[in-house]
């Protein structure tokens, strides 16, 4: 059983986290930290039933080295990301970082524990990333539009300069699209490595991206969509259950995916 700690744990991402771990047979969650309900039970706070259910609330990061846990699942915030991965190699935890908007500290790729910092843990995301990799070695021409609900506060999102940064990489030219007009500026999105990603943020949205390609007489786009965290769970216990067997640095899953 790999031992596991959660912080953010009574967060939309992170009660889901939590249930998901708890559902699983070769998981155990030890610890859960969440300041704003610390004191309260698993149980109390996001309902979660079970004997992982009567797991006290914490409210600092030392409670996953009291409890054992070899791993910690981080989805709080960018403000706190850094340190919180910090933290846990000094004490020799392991790490899968679900939270975006943060720069990667280079230093991680020397951690004798691992450190999985994924930008989408929905696996048919990284399978986009992938397809629109591949499919940027035929077309040169591209833009990318990403979709998040309103509460979400980096733009563009991790997903999208990941798959721009990956688009940019691997088309063979480099296309120059036209910038937009002077007294507009803005409407032609940002420039990311050369590829225009434009940002929507509504409510009734989840996470949901396209990578739109343009070539001669034809158009070639690739969606994924995330209509509910749910879809995010299956890449959670993948980096769980992988990131022990990866020392150092991992940036998204799709190494994982093999």
């Amino acid at each position: 059983m790999i031992r596991v700690g959660v912080v953010g744990a009574t967060g939309k991402m992170g009660r889901e986290v939590c249930r998901a771990i708890a559902a699983s047979d070769d998981l155990v969650l030890v610890a859960a930290v969440s300041r704003s309900t610390a004191g309260r039970t698993l149980r109390d706070a996001i309902g979660l039933e079970g004997t992982t259910g009567d797991l006290a609330i914490a409210d600092r990061l030392d409670a996953l080295r009291d409890a054992g846990a070899e791993v910690m699942v981080d989805v709080t915030g960018a403000a706190y990301a850094p340190e919180h991965v910090r933290w846990a190699i000094e004490h020799g935890i392991h790490v899968v970082e679900g939270t975006s908007g943060f720069e990667v500290d280079p230093a991680w790729a020397t951690a004798s524990v691992g450190v999985i910092v994924a930008p989408n843990f929905a696996l048919g995301a990284v399978l986009m990333m992938r397809f629109a990799r591949e499919a940027a070695r035929w077309f040169d021409a591209a833009e990318i539009i990403e979709l998040h609900h309103d509460q979400k506060a980096d733009a563009p999102g991790s997903t999208a300069i990941a798959t721009a940064k990956a688009v940019g990489a691997a088309r063979a030219g480099a296309r120059s699209a036209p910038g937009g007009d002077d007294a507009h500026p803005g409407a032609r999105g940002t420039d990311v490595d050369g590829v225009r990603v434009h940002s929507v943020r509504l409510p009734g949205l989840l996470a949901h991206q396209e990578v739109v390609f343009g070539g001669a007489g034809q158009t070639l786009t690739i969606r994924h969509d995330s209509t509910d965290r749910s879809s995010f769970m299956p890449g959670v216990l993948l980096a769980i259950r992988e990131v022990s067997s990866r020392p150092g640095l991992t940036v998204g899953l799709d190494a994982l995916l093999v």
